[in-house]
C-alpha cells in the first residue's frame, strides 16, 4: 500500500520566493542613487559616499541628468536609461518628484526602493495625496519601497550603507529598526564606541508600503538576526505586525519600545467598556498576545537583547538577591516589586544551610545579606545554596566594593552557575576598583549591571517576556464540546431585524437574547410595558423581583434611577414601576421610557464581574474582563486581550485583575469555578469575532460563584447604519475560519469532518503521529523522524496554533471509539513575499486507499483559492504512485525535481 502522503516543497526549491520580499533591499546586487550629487553637505552626496565605501564600488549607479560621472559612479539621466536594471533605488529627490520615480522603478523592474525623501502625509493633504499616487504606481507591480521620510537601511554585515548617517556601525546580530531617523541616529552614534554590532538597521519612515510585518518577517527568516529591537511610534497595519511577530517570536525575541500614550479614544465610548478601554492598554494587549516584550527605556531594549542571548528565561516572577549590602538590596526589592516581580521565599532547608555557614548577623531572609566584609568564598557557598532553592526563579548578585572584597575571583566565582536552569545576573557597584571583573563574566555569559536596581528591572522584564511566550506554548483545552451551544444564524438574525428597525442600541432583553445564542447564561427577563403588566410578570416569575428600565436609548439605567432591587410585593413593585418612570421622565425625557423588565431577584452570593467589547482604533474589537458593579470605573480593575481567546489566553487575561485572586478563593468563600468561567470568555469572544456589525458589549454585572456563571445585566451596541459591511472594522487576530468546515463520506460511506486546525488538536495530534507506519514518516518527511521528535511540545503547538493568515491546516476528523479522532492532515504554508503556497497531505495508515487523501488535496486546493492563492507546489517521492496519479488527477503538473531524487508537483490556480 502506497501512503497518502505529499509534502511541501523541500529547502532550497525554487518556488518565485523573490517576488515581494524584501531580500533585495538588504543584499542587493545593484544599488543606484536617484539624486546623487557631490554638492557638499547634500544627502544624495552623503548616500552616495557611504554605499561607495562598501561592496559595491562596481555596482553603484547615480541617477543624474546632468552629469556624467558623481563621485567616480557612473551617472544616468534616469532609471530608464541605465544599463541594467537595478535591485536597489534609493531615492533622495524633491517629494513632488517621487511618484514619477517610482512609476519609472516599477515600468523597469527596480525590486526595491528606499524613499528618504521627506515632504509627505507629514506635510498635510498635498503630501497625503503624493503618497497615495505612489501607492497607485506600487499596485502596477511587485516592487517595494521602504519610506518615506525616512534615513534609509544598513546592512553591516555586508557594508551595505544606504542612509545618510556620519558612520556604520560594525556587523552583530541584532536588527533594528526605528520609525524615528533622529533616534536611530543618535543610538548608532552611542554603538559604534560601544562595539555594539548589528544584523541590519532600518529606518522604517512613514511606511506608505513596506511595515513591521514584513520587516519582522524578513530578519526572523535571517539566520544572522538573533533578536528584533523596535522603536515604534504606530503601529500601522496591526493584523500584519500581529500575524509577523507571532510567528517569529517563538524563535526570536521582539523586543519594542512604544512612544506615545493617549486615552483620547475612550472619550466618546458608550459603554463602561469602551470608556474603560485605553489605546496604550490595548497596544500592550497586543504585546501580550504575540509574545513581544514591552519595554520603556532605550537602554532596556539593548539590556534585553543581550540578557536573553546569554541567559535562560525565568519560570516565574521570584528572584533571589545576593548581596554584601543591604541599602543596593533594598533598592533592588523596590525595583522587582513595582514592576511585578516577587522576593522568593526561603525554604528551611535553604535557611538552615545558610545559617550554618553566614555570620550570625546575616539577614536570615531574602535578600540574602552576607554582610561587607563577605570574601568570595562565602558568596560562593552562598549561592550554591541558594541556586538550590525550588521557591527561587533568578538569582542577582549585588557586590558593593569594600575593604574584603576581591571583583575578579567573586566573578570568577559565580562562572559555574552561567549556564544552569536559572537565570544569574551580577550588580557590581563601582568604578576603576571592579574593571577586572568585567572580562570574567562576559566570558562566562552573565550579564553585569552597574546598579541593582536596573539588574532588578531587567529580570523582570525577563519574566514578562517568559510570561507572555507561556501564552503562545501552553495548550487550551477544548472551550466548546460541539457546536450545539452556538446559535451563529440566530444571533445574526436578532442583530439584523434591530438594524431593520433603524436601531444601533439594543435594549436589555434584545441583548440577553444575543448573549444567549452564545451559550451565556442569562437571567430570566421579561418586558412589561404598563404597570400591570409589570405585576402579572413579577407573580409568574415569583418575589422578590429587580425591575429595570425599558428604554431603546439610554445606556446606564442606575444614572436614571432606572433599576430597583428586591421588591417582595405588588405594592413595592406598583411603587418601584412609578418612581422608575418618574425619574426617567425627569432626567432624561419622558421618551426615553419604554416600560420596565422584570427579573427575579439573584441571589448575590457571588462576585460582580464586567465582561465586554469596543473597538479599537488600530486593533479592532478588544476584549475586557474585570471588577464589576456600580464602581467598576472607579476601581479600574480589569485587563484587556484581543479576540479570539481561546482558555489558556482566557486565563491570562483574567489573571492581569485583582479579582481573579478573590475568585478562586479567599476568607473561606468557596472558588468560582474558573474552568467554565475560561469557556464562557472564550464564546463571548467568539460573538464579538463572528457577528462584525457588534461595535460595544457590556455584561455589567456578571454574577459569579461557587454555584452559577449569570449575566444579570447587558447592553449590546450596533455599529452606525451608514457604514458599510466592507468597512466594518476586523479583529487584528484572524478567527477561527468556520467557512472551512465541511461533512463528507469516504467510499465505504463513513463520515469524515474536514476542518481548520486549532491549538486544543495537540493531544490528537500526539494520537495521529502515534498511529502513523515508518513508512508512511518516510514518504511524508523524505526520511526517518522520530516520534519524539514529531510529537515534541515545541513542534506540535507551531502546527496546531498557526496564524490562519498565513498557513492554513485541514484536519480529518472521525468520531472513534474514544472520541473525535484526527485520521488525516492537510496544509497550505504561504510562501512569505508571492502568491504562492506549499501543500501538503498525510493521512494515517489504516484510513489509506479510501479516497480521503485525494479530497482532503482537493479541499487544500480549495482553501488556497479562497484565500487568494495563485499557485500551490509541493514534492514526493518518486515512489509515490499513488500520490502522483492523485496530483495528476487533480490538475496538477508533476516532473521529476532537479538531481531525480523527487518528483516536484505545481498547481496554477
Amino acid at each position: 500500500m502506497v501512503p497518502a502522503t505529499l509534502s511541501p516543497v523541500k529547502p532550497g526549491k525554487s518556488t518565485r520566493r523573490a517576488g515581494r520580499a524584501l531580500g533585495s533591499f538588504f543584499a542587493p546586487h545593484s544599488v543606484a542613487v536617484v539624486g546623487a550629487t557631490d554638492k557638499s553637505g547634500s544627502v544624495g552626496r552623503t548616500v552616495l559616499l557611504n554605499l561607495l565605501k562598501g561592496p559595491y564600488q562596481d555596482k553603484v549607479y547615480a541617477v543624474n541628468p546632468k552629469r556624467k560621472e558623481v563621485l567616480g559612479a557612473p551617472s544616468y539621466p534616469s532609471i530608464s536609461q541605465m544599463p541594467e536594471p537595478v535591485d536597489l533605488a534609493i531615492v533622495v529627490t524633491p517629494a513632488t518628484t517621487v511618484p514619477d520615480i517610482i512609476a519609472e522603478c516599477v515600468e523597469f523592474g527596480v525590486k526595491s526602493v528606499v524613499v528618504i525623501s521627506a515632504g509627505f502625509r507629514e506635510r498635510g493633504e498635498e503630501g497625503t495625496r503624493l503618497e497615495e499616487r505612489i501607492k497607485a504606481e506600487l499596485r502596477r507591480g511587485s516592487t517595494r519601497v521602504i519610506g518615506p521620510n525616512c534615513l534609509g537601511i544598513m546592512n553591516p554585515l555586508i557594508g551595505l550603507d544606504a542612509t545618510f548617517a556620519k558612520k556604520t556601525p560594525k556587523g552583530g546580530n541584532v536588527a533594528f529598526l526605528s520609525q524615528s531617523g533622529a533616534l536611530l541616529t543618535a543610538i548608532l552614534d552611542w554603538a559604534i564606541p560601544q562595539e555594539v554590532g548589528f544584523s541590519g538597521i532600518v529606518s522604517t519612515g512613514s511606511m506608505l508600503d513596506v511595515g513591521w510585518g514584513d520587516l519582522i518577517s524578513h530578519y526572523g527568516d535571517d539566520p544572522n538576526t538573533h533578536s528584533i529591537l523596535i522603536y515604534m511610534e504606530s503601529v500601522g497595519d496591526a493584523r500584519s505586525f500581529l500575524s509577523a511577530a507571532r510567528e517569529v517570536a517563538l524563535t526570536k525575541p521582539i523586543i519594542v519600545i512604544k512612544a506615545g500614550r493617549s486615552e483620547a479614544a475612550s472619550k466618546a465610548a458608550a459603554s463602561h467598556t469602551g470608556a474603560l478601554t485605553g489605546s496604550d492598554e490595548v497596544l500592550d494587549a497586543a504585546f501580550r498576545r504575540c509574545g513581544v516584550l514591552r519595554v520603556q527605556n532605550i537602554s532596556d531594549l539593548f539590556y534585553m537583547a543581550d540578557v536573553l542571548s546569554k541567559q535562560v528565561r525565568p519560570k516565574g516572577p521570584r528572584l533571589t538577591i545576593v548581596t554584601n549590602a543591604g541599602g543596593p538590596a533594598v533598592l533592588a526589592t523596590d525595583a522587582l516589586v513595582a514592576l511585578g516581580g516577587e522576593l522568593a521565599p526561603l525554604t528551611d532547608t535553604t535557611m538552615n544551610q545558610l545559617n550554618e555557614i553566614l555570620p550570625a548577623h546575616w539577614s536570615h531572609g531574602n535578600p540574602v545579606d552576607i554582610l561587607g566584609d563577605a570574601e568570595p568564598e562565602r558568596y560562593s557557598k552562598a549561592l550554591e545554596i541558594v541556586s538550590k532553592d525550588p521557591n527561587s526563579d533568578g538569582l542577582i548578585l549585588v557586590m558593593s566594593p569594600q575593604g574584603m572584597t576581591n571583583p575578579a575571583e567573586v566573578a570568577a566565582r559565580l562562572t559555574p552557575y552561567a549556564r544552569g536552569d536559572k537565570p544569574i545576573l551580577a550588580s557590581l557597584m563601582g568604578g576603576e576598583s571592579i574593571e577586572s571583573a568585567k572580562p570574567v563574566l562576559n566570558a562566562a555569559g552573565i550579564p553585569l549591571f552597574s546598579f541593582p536596581d536596573t539588574a532588578a528591572r531587567v529580570f523582570s522584564n525577563m519574566w514578562r517576556y517568559s510570561y507572555n511566550l507561556r501564552g503562545l506554548y501552553e495548550t487550551p483545552s477544548l472551550a466548546v464540546n460541539g457546536e450545539e451551544t452556538i446559535s451563529r444564524d440566530k444571533a445574526a438574525s436578532i442583530i439584523a431585524a434591530a438594524r431593520q428597525r433603524g436601531q444601533t442600541l439594543l435594549n436589555e432583553y434584545e441583548s440577553k437574547r444575543l448573549l444567549a445564542t452564545y451559550g451565556i447564561p442569562t437571567v430570566d427577563t421579561r418586558i412589561a410595558r404598563t404597570e400591570e403588566e409589570a405585576i402579572t410578570e413579577a407573580q409568574g416569575i415569583g418575589f422578590p423581583v429587580v425591575l429595570k428600565l425599558f428604554s431603546e436609548t439610554i445606556t446606564h439605567k442606575t444614572d436614571v434611577g432606572g433599576v430597583k432591587l428586591n421588591l417582595k410585593d405588588v405594592l413595592a413593585v406598583r411603587t418601584a414601576y412609578q418612581e422608575i418612570k418618574n425619574s426617567v421622565s425627569e432626567k432624561a425625557g419622558a421618551e426615553h421610557f419604554n416600560g420596565v423588565t422584570v427579573q427575579p431577584m439573584a441571589k448575590m452570593d457571588g462576585y460582580e464581574i464586567i465582561l465586554g467589547s469596543s473597538v479599537d482604533p488600530q486593533f479592532g474589537p478588544v476584549i475586557l474582563f474585570g471588577s464589576g458593579g456600580q464602581l467598576v470605573e472607579v476601581y479600574k480593575d480589569r485587563a484587556l486581550a484581543l479576540p479570539p481567546l481561546n482558555t489558556t489566553l482566557a486565563e491570562r487575561m483574567m489573571e492581569q485583575t485583582k479579582i481573579f485572586k478573590a475568585l478562586k478563593g479567599v476568607r473561606g468563600r468557596k472558588a468560582v469555578n474558573i474552568e467554565e468561567l475560561e469557556k464562557l470568555l472564550v464564546r463571548f469572544s467568539q460573538l464579538v469575532v463572528e457577528q462584525p456589525w457588534i461595535s460595544e458589549v457590556d455584561i455589567n454585572p456578571l454574577l459569579a460563584s461557587s454555584e452559577r456563571l449569570l449575566a444579570l445585566d447587558a447592553r449590546v451596541v450596533l455599529h452606525k447604519l451608514d457604514v458599510a459591511e466592507n468597512d466594518l472594522p476586523k479583529p487584528a487576530i484572524r478567527p477561527y475560519p468556520v467557512q472551512y468546515v465541511w461533512d463528507w463520506a469516504m467510499k465505504d460511506g463513513s463520515p469524515v469532518t474536514f476542518r481548520p486546525i486549532r491549538p486544543e488538536d495537540e493531544p490528537q495530534m500526539v494520537k495521529f503521529h502515534e498511529k502513523l507506519s515508518d513508512r508512511s514518516v518516510y514518504l511524508r518527511y523524505f526520511g526517518t523522524l522520530s516520534l519524539k521528535t514529531r510529537i515534541a511540545h515545541e513542534r506540535l503547538v507551531r502546527i496546531c496554533f498557526g496564524d490562519y493568515d498565513r498557513e492554513l491546516a485541514l484536519v480529518a476528523e472521525v468520531n472513534g471509539t474514544e472520541g473525535p479522532e484526527i485520521i488525516g492532515v492537510g496544509r497550505m504554508n504561504r510562501i512569505y513575499g508571492t502568491d504562492e503556497a506549499d501543500v501538503a497531505v498525510l493521512v494515517t495508515d489504516a484510513y489509506q486507499n479510501r479516497g480521503l487523501g485525494e479530497e482532503l488535496l482537493r479541499r487544500v486546493i480549495r482553501v488556497a483559492k479562497e484565500e487568494g492563492v495563485g499557485a500551490v507546489s509541493a514534492d514526493m517521492m518518486p515512489d509515490n504512485v499513488s500520490m502522483s496519479a492523485i496530483c495528476k488527477r487533480l490538475g496538477f503538473h508533476v516532473q521529476m525535481a532537479d538531481g531525480f531524487s523527487s518528483l516536484h508537483a505545481r498547481l496554477e490556480i
